[in-house]
């Protein structure tokens, strides 16, 4: 187990997913994960995250406050928001959406669409993973690994 249980700043959007996620599957307890995540995918909070706008919101935050984040009262280097810039091109290529073609007519979603499925899945697996490293287990609420 590691002795640094400190969030890494990469972690941020999966943990929002991964909580959000979370709200619906209280709000629905018949429900499974697969369906809770295509309920998030039509939610608000996919659109702001899909769409770059977390990221920009968060960059602009940090640079009107010298690279220092809120959250930590950390200065973020330069390397690791070079990652962040990464991890937002990757959520807007991965969580990209066409309107009305999620599904096909048999109700399979399209290859878009599995795609965003797939990379919002890995990432709230990565954020169960990083739970059991540090011994957070209670924070595991929906159990994919």
């Amino acid at each position: 187990m590691s002795n640094n249980t400190e969030k890494p700043y990469v972690l941020r959007v999966a943990e929002l997913i991964y909580l959000k996620i979370i709200d619906i599957k209280k709000q629905n307890p018949e429900i499974n994960n697969i369906q809770a995540f295509e309920i998030f995918m039509s939610t608000k909070d996919y659109k702001f995250i899909s769409s770059g706008e977390f990221h920009d919101k968060w960059f602009s935050e940090l640079k009107k406050n010298n690279f220092i984040d809120k959250l930590t009262g950390k200065k973020i280097n330069k390397e690791t928001l070079r990652l962040l810039e990464l991890q937002k091109d990757s959520m807007i290529k991965f969580l990209m959406k066409i309107p009305k073609l999620y599904y096909t007519k048999t109700h399979f979603p399209l290859e878009i669409s599995q795609r965003a499925f797939d990379h919002l899945w890995r990432v709230c697996e990565s954020y169960e993973m990083w739970c059991k490293e540090i011994g957070k287990e209670k924070l595991i609420k929906l159990n994919l690994n």
